[in-house]
């Protein structure tokens, strides 16, 4: 059991060794692999070729030898049998493939010259020469002359000679592949790390881009396929810095915006309320001097001086309630979104005699959160704010509904243009902290947003998606 263990806890690193090495290792690791298969596969064809090719060799080596004792034997007929088994001896010896032993009547070898020794040069391993050699075959052939038996020729198969040209051939051949394989591979370990270069710069670039280094530039090699990949590197890389360039702007933009807020304030509440103050003040002054005057109280100058103080407070009433509503809306999450929009429609109208405001919101819900209601506010408040400060336009019409959402099964959309009839969006005219405020707004709720240019004016038209699994933030909307 542990050493089941042990094996399965072997073969669970593996993987993660081999996805450790570097990409050239593991492709180099794959051409060797691939080398050692052919090898393989090329070593069993030529044993298989040399074993077919071994044992026709020694038939035909066998059968051309009894022709040549027979031819013999024919020929020297008329010798007496001594010369006759000498000579047939001498013309045996050195044949290749097959060993001759000439005996005489008796059993006896004829032994006229040395016989020849095996070469050492090309000599054949045991084993390969066992992986090749046929069974030995041996053949006994009488010597007849003269109508009498003078011996016998005994005839014996050698492969080793045949085998030892297949191991010379098969040394050479192995010797040249291995030359062959190993410029391969050194071509190859040269042409992986110029194709893997470029991958290398990927990465450090991308490591880069992890230290919010958004400068880095990769150069696009000769490869199409790795060319595009730099190219697109490059995109991104330009895109990330012109989005962190946007934010840093933007970030100064609202810093800039609360000042200005704080600013405006702090100026209306000296410019509108200190008057005010002043003139209660003084009113509340006047009725303590009336007061404590001899003379029979004036009641129709205390009349006056209340009347003044009414005024005044309603003013200061009014002035409060506009910074209160500029600062946030306080009508939110009180009355359903619809009857927020008309109010906001009415306020506008109040102030800005000279534009005719429509409205139409019966489409909308109570209310979609917090959230969702005060960017929906925000964003028409500052498209009529925008259609009446920079594009002069006598009609605005606004509205809003909820709608199915075409891209997405059972969902639904807030929809809202904003059109005016003004003078339009000048070709050069930048985007100011208005429009990015409201785009950034409604991009934080995966919303679109898009202004164009309408003959005349301009149309605002937002979308945003809305999450049924998220309950309506309609608490505070008391119910009809």
């Amino acid at each position: 059991m542990t050493q089941t263990t042990g094996l399965l806890a072997l073969d669970a690193t593996a993987p993660s060794r081999w996805a450790g090495w570097p990409t050239r290792r593991r492709m180099i690791a794959l051409v060797i692999a691939i080398d050692v298969l052919a090898a393989l596969v090329s070593c069993a064809v030529i044993v298989l070729n040399a074993r077919s090719a071994v044992e026709v060799e020694m038939r035909a080596a066998l059968a051309n030898v009894e022709l040549l004792v027979s031819d013999t034997i024919d020929l020297a007929q008329s010798a007496s049998p001594s010369s006759l088994l000498q000579t047939l001896d001498l013309r045996v010896q050195g044949l290749r493939h097959v060993r001759v032993a000439v005996l005489d009547a008796a059993d006896a070898p004829v032994a006229t010259a040395p016989a020849r020794r095996r070469g050492e040069h090309h000599a054949a391993p045991a084993w390969f020469a066992a992986l090749i050699a046929p069974a030995p075959r041996q053949h006994a052939l009488p010597i007849v002359a003269q109508g009498r038996h003078i011996g016998t020729a005994r005839i014996t198969t050698q492969p080793l000679d045949e085998i030892d040209e297949v191991w010379g051939y098969t040394v050479s051949l192995s010797l040249a592949s291995l030359c062959v394989s190993l410029g391969l591979l050194g071509a190859l370990y040269v042409a992986f790390g110029r194709v893997l270069a470029p991958l290398t710069q990927v990465a450090e670039g991308l490591t880069h881009l992890e230290r919010h280094d958004y400068t880095v530039r990769i150069t696009p090699p000769a490869s199409r396929e790795l060319a595009v990949i730099a190219t697109r590197f490059n995109s991104v890389a330009q895109a990330l810095a012109e989005a962190r360039a946007a934010n840093g702007r933007l970030n100064r933009q609202l810093l800039t915006a609360q000042d200005d807020e704080r600013r405006r304030t702090a100026l209306e509440l000296h410019d509108e309320f200190g008057p005010c103050l002043f003139a209660l003040e003084a009113n509340a002054a006047s009725v303590t001097r009336m007061a404590d005057a001899d003379a029979p109280l004036d009641r129709d100058r205390l009349r006056q001086r209340a009347q003044d103080i009414g005024s005044i407070v309603g003013q200061v009433q009014t002035l409060n309630r506009d910074l209160l509503n500029r600062l946030r809306p306080h009508a939110l999450g009180q009355v359903p979104l619809a009857d927020c929009l008309r109010l906001l429609q009415r306020d506008f109208g109040r102030r800005h005699p000279g534009t005719i405001f429509t409205g139409d919101f019966d489409g909308l819900g109570r209310g979609y959160g917090d959230v969702v209601d005060l960017t929906v506010f925000r964003c028409i408040q500052e498209s009529m704010t925008n259609a009446v400060r920079h594009g002069a336009a006598p009609h605005v019409a606004v509205r809003a509904s909820e709608e199915a959402d075409p891209t997405a099964h059972g969902g639904t959309i807030l929809q809202i243009a904003v059109q005016d009839d003004g003078i339009g969006v000048a070709p050069g005219h930048g985007v100011g902290l208005g429009l990015s405020g409201m785009r950034e707004r409604v991009e934080a709720l995966s919303g679109t947003f898009v202004l164009d240019n309408s003959v005349p004016g301009t149309v605002v038209r937002i979308m945003i998606p809305l999450d049924h699994e998220r309950p309506e933030d309609s608490s505070a909307i008391p119910q009809a």
